[in-house]
């Protein structure tokens, strides 16, 4: 057993992680990966023209628990906003919508993140 204990929210998005999978034709791919931890993170993006909304978001996840479940809330926590607001969110905001998450683990947060904001990126460069 690990040195630390997930919360119940952080389960819950591991086991049924909402927006998985990914979009067909999307205005946007982000992805990072991370050699240390072996964890890798895509993030697909649908963007509204006219609102600079996110419309749609999709995630592909390989790694930990940690992992798939900042990847989801994150996916949670954009979708509707604007590309503005997007690039707000911080890894605190992720870890709190998962009531917590191990010190150790707090870096899932941070690539969850950065996946987006390359998506946001390449968006951006495109138009």
């Amino acid at each position: 057993m690990p040195p630390f204990k997930y919360s119940k929210k952080v389960i819950e998005n591991f086991l049924k992680p909402k927006n998985f999978g990914i979009i067909k034709n999307p205005d946007a791919v982000g992805k990072v990966g991370n050699a240390r931890c072996g964890d890798i993170m895509e993030m697909h993006l649908k963007i509204d023209e006219k609102s600079k909304k996110i419309k749609d978001i999709k995630f592909k996840t390989f790694g930990c628990a940690a992992a798939i479940a900042s990847t989801s809330m994150l996916t949670q926590i954009a979708k509707g906003k604007t590309i503005k607001e997007a690039k707000k969110i911080a890894m605190k905001d992720v870890a709190e919508k998962l009531k917590g998450l191990p010190h150790i683990k707090m870096h899932c947060s941070v690539m969850a993140i950065q996946s987006l904001k390359k998506a946001i990126e390449k968006y951006e460069n495109k138009r």
